[in-house]
């Protein structure tokens, strides 16, 4: 297989390379340091995998949804393989929407990444142990919903298309309150940017 490897750190993409000639199942034909010049890569190396970090900075895919959904809608049968550090189930649920195969996390071991890439190659997917586990026990908080009814309706808005602002005003109440509203149901789902908030809300059943 022909693979493309893309991380900016320099030592990452060194221990990328170095397990995946391990693996003795790919050929690197590219590597790439930020999601534009992962744009240009792709646009000029054909390749048959894509083992990549979730969000490089700067440039114009620097959001990591934003760039999968790119390289979904120009190379919609590319196989990825996402190596990242984070550990939200909301961001890794919207990552596995955008046609994302495995995720193996930087912390996981040496073997994960060849048995991901085994996986992905026969047509499965894959995801790291501390992933699963993550899945398997937010599934379960699903069932019983950890925000106040307050916070529920304020996530629920929000995902409609409500600004803070608006929110406020339908409940005629202040901006600093559903603001704080918003941060607490943040902090009890254990997330932290607005696309996880979103993401919640989809699998929830909230936003339609």
């Amino acid at each position: 297989m022909r693979v493309v490897i893309a991380d900016d750190h320099s030592v990452v993409r060194v221990g990328l390379r170095i397990l995946i000639n391990a693996s003795r199942q790919c050929v690197i034909v590219g590597e790439a340091d930020s999601a534009d010049s992962l744009m240009k890569l792709l646009s000029s190396t054909p390749c048959d995998l894509l083992i990549t970090d979730f969000s490089m900075p700067g440039g114009k895919q620097a959001d990591g949804l934003k760039m999968l959904s790119v390289i979904q809608r120009k190379y919609p049968g590319l196989p990825i393989i996402l190596v990242t550090m984070f550990t939200s189930v909301a961001t890794a649920r919207a990552a596995l929407d955008k046609g994302v195969m495995a995720i193996v996390a930087k912390t996981a071991s040496a073997t994960e990444l060849p048995l991901a890439i085994n996986k992905v190659k026969n047509g499965h997917r894959y995801l790291s142990g501390s992933l699963r586990t993550l899945l398997v026990n937010t599934r379960h908080q699903l069932h019983e919903s950890p925000l106040s009814a307050k916070e529920h309706e304020v996530v629920r808005m929000l995902a409609s298309g409500m600004t803070v602002s608006q929110i406020a005003s339908h409940f005629k109440r202040s901006v600093s309150t559903i603001s704080k509203q918003k941060s607490m149901a943040m902090h009890r789902l254990g997330i932290s940017t607005n696309v996880d908030l979103f993401t919640y809300a989809r699998d929830s059943g909230m936003s339609y």
